[in-house]
């Protein structure tokens, strides 16, 4: 490859030029377009042998539902898991990322990653862009010092609870668990309290809907459960609405002869 070809290639990564370009349009009068409103309810909590993290499937641009089954729960390490809320493309982009340094760092050490490792990184990347990155997380993993929940904001500040929500339906969800999480539930009862508390925000919320993934993360195993509860369920239709030729009444009938002409011109052709 050519030395100045190379010099031509874009930057790895996030890329925000335009920001300086879009200040001064704004400060010239510049109408901004309207920020396209997103929605999701994702849940985490610790339970007696592990995280149990939840989210919904519905991924929205506006007041229009793009996708009813999408997965929001990323993978970042053998023991650690992510739920993203926000702009899909962040969230996906801000977890692949993370996920190729938790593997570095893994094979540097020669040990099982923790989930503060992980938890330091997504924050401290986040906090780089100031908020840019609309990526809200719930991160969850069990390592040897036990399981542990994070939830990380978009402009990197993170809190560690034995239960978090994020996304918009997240206020909701925290109902459910502030009345009925206890300490050493077991993973039937956690299973039960994700199931339920998903869902409210997804009642509750025009943005979250569809259905309910969850993904137990234990001691040395991981059970990802897609579309464990179909929150929304499609009905069947009960009627037949093809009716037979006749049942409506046919008031006048008016038939026209459409004549149709087409007019060929010969063009004269020149040899040369």
């Amino acid at each position: 490859m050519d030395l100045d070809n190379a010099r031509e290639l874009p930057r790895a990564g996030f890329n925000f030029d335009n920001c300086k370009r879009n200040a001064t349009l704004l400060n010239r009068g510049f109408k901004p377009p309207i920020t396209t409103k997103t929605g999701t309810t994702i849940v985490g909590i610790i339970y007696k042998d592990g995280v149990i993290l939840g989210a919904d499937t519905r991924a929205t641009e506006g007041p229009i539902v793009s996708d009813k089954n999408c997965a929001k729960i990323h993978y970042l390490a053998k023991n650690i898991y992510c739920c993203g809320a926000g702009t899909a493309a962040d969230t996906e982009m801000t977890t692949d990322l993370i996920s190729s340094q938790l593997e570095l760092h893994r094979l540097q050490t020669d040990r099982e990653v923790r989930v503060v490792a992980a938890n330091t990184m997504l924050k401290q990347m986040l906090f780089r862009y100031q908020g840019h990155i609309s990526a809200a997380l719930v991160l969850g993993g069990v390592d040897k010092t036990g399981p542990h929940i994070y939830s990380i904001h978009p402009h990197g500040s993170s809190d560690k609870l034995p239960y978090a929500t994020m996304g918009s339906g997240s206020l909701a969800a925290m109902t459910v668990f502030e009345s009925r999480w206890k300490p050493d539930l077991s993973e039937e009862e956690g299973k039960k309290l994700v199931r339920d508390a998903d869902p409210t925000g997804v009642f509750n919320d025009l943005g979250s809907g569809s259905n309910i993934d969850l993904c137990v993360i234990r001691k040395g195993s991981v059970e990802y459960l897609r579309n464990y509860e179909l929150a929304n369920k499609k009905g069947k239709r009960q009627l037949d609405y093809r009716f037979k030729t006749g049942t409506s009444t046919v008031l006048h009938t008016n038939i026209k002869d459409l004549l149709v002409t087409e007019r060929v011109q010969a063009v004269p052709m020149e040899i040369s």
